[in-house]
């Protein structure tokens, strides 16, 4: 029997394929599919600023798992594998864009000393509002699109968006993302038959190696139970959220509709006693009404 192959999207699968030494070709004919998608130059030659290692645990949080590259002009690269949809990802991809960017300059350095940084984030959920599965973003003016700078790009590969309409599969980045999407044996051959490249074969040999690996099979597991639950977890706070707001909300309905009634009460009240004549100080003790709310409804009696 046939060991099911672990998920590529898992972020300690997918940096055990594309963040070790070993398979550094793998990211680099990866990067420069995504690059070439995006109309962008290619690279000849990257170096891991974080590679994996055996230390690296499925426990640590998600950013450690992330895949930090330096190409041979100095410009930095990281790449993101989300699986689940932790809102705000636009502000916090931002966050750690702006880190990575002012990260590079040390005490005394110059501005112009600043490399591109590139951001690139691959999900496992729809975030942004079209049919694109890979959207790229530059820094550029409204009206005219000229350029206000280079060195921020921003890439977002959805998978969920991969479907029959849209899967070219002369496509190189294409292949790669269906590869990530998750791979049966059988979809893999399917795959084959498009001559794919050898570091897409190799990146499969490191999946099939790793899904028959009982030890990083464990690791496996312990990282997709620690994303279900800190997804949970995060679900759970916003639910919770959501309902105390409501409750605090119907309360507060509540509160302005007893004030409302109240006010109208008072009206009706004040409206009666001046049909019967009775005299503006009597009716702003008796009401609580101020003086120009009486004279309001007398120009309404009126």
């Amino acid at each position: 029997m046939m060991t099911e192959l672990l998920d590529p999207k898992n972020d300690y699968v997918f940096k055990r394929i594309f963040g070790s030494e070993e398979n550094k070709d793998v990211l680099l004919a990866f990067l420069n599919h995504t690059f070439k998608n995006a109309g962008e130059s290619l690279l000849t030659e990257i170096v891991l600023v974080n590679p994996y290692l055996d230390k690296d645990t499925p426990r640590d949080k998600q950013s450690i798992l992330d895949i930090r590259a330096k190409t041979d002009q100095g410009e930095l690269i990281n790449v993101e594998m989300q699986l689940f949809n932790q809102y705000d990802l636009e502000k916090r991809t931002l966050f750690y864009w702006g880190k990575q960017y002012s990260g590079q300059l040390l005490e005394g350095q110059r501005y112009s000393q600043l490399k591109k940084c590139v951001a690139i984030n691959i999900v496992n959920f729809k975030i942004l509002a079209n049919d694109q599965y890979h959207n790229v973003f530059h820094l550029r003016e409204d009206h005219t699109d000229i350029p206000l700078t280079d060195v921020i790009e921003i890439h977002f590969m959805e998978i969920p968006k991969l479907n029959d309409e849209n899967i070219q599969m002369k496509d190189g980045l294409v292949r790669w993302l269906l590869f990530l999407k998750g791979m049966t044996r059988s979809s893999w051959e399917a795959l084959m038959m498009h001559e794919p490249e050898p570091a897409l074969k190799k990146a499969m040999s490191v999946l099939e190696f790793l899904s028959q690996d009982e030890q990083a099979r464990q690791r496996y597991i312990d990282r997709q139970k620690f994303l279900w639950d800190e997804a949970s977890m995060i679900e759970g706070a916003r639910e919770e959220g959501l309902k105390k707001g409501m409750e605090e909300g119907i309360q507060k309905g509540i509160e302005e509709g007893i004030k409302e009634g109240e006010a109208e009460s008072k009206r009706k009240i004040a409206m009666n006693m001046l049909t019967l004549g009775l005299d503006q100080a009597t009716i702003i003790k008796a009401t609580g009404l101020t003086p120009s709310e009486l004279e309001e409804l007398q120009k309404e009696k009126e």
